[in-house]
């Protein structure tokens, strides 16, 4: 089992940066490929980001390249999400997921920080 708690989500006007956490324990954070979900409402959980074991492989949806990007610190056991140039269309709730490298279905969740960017 891993746990997963987010935190750093908030009200930000648009253009504005927010830098998101996702703490882990439990299982040997190392282990994991680690990403970032989002869920607008009324619509569907949507990928944003995703990184490797080691944090040398990086993927982003289209729509936020170039504007996030996603690290890791494999010793404090963390994930990040610096979200820079928001957009209103960024408002979501935002997850942490953690999968083994050779799965496609992410397995842990965490429960969701809010952002919500005004215009």
């Amino acid at each position: 089992q891993v746990q997963l708690v987010e935190s750093g989500g908030g009200l930000v006007q648009s253009g504005g940066s927010l830098r998101l956490s996702c703490a882990a324990s439990g299982r040997t954070f190392s282990n994991y490929n680690m990403g970032w979900f989002r869920q607008a409402p009324g619509k569907e959980r949507e990928f944003v980001a995703t990184i490797s074991q080691g944090g040398g492989g990086t993927n982003y949806a289209d729509s936020v390249k170039g504007r996030f990007t996603i690290s890791r610190d494999n010793a404090k056991n963390t994930v990040y999400l610096q979200m820079n140039s928001l957009k209103p269309e960024d408002t979501a709730v935002y997850y942490c997921a953690a999968k083994f490298p050779f799965l496609t279905k992410y397995d842990y969740w965490g429960q969701g920080t809010q952002v919500t960017v005004s215009s």
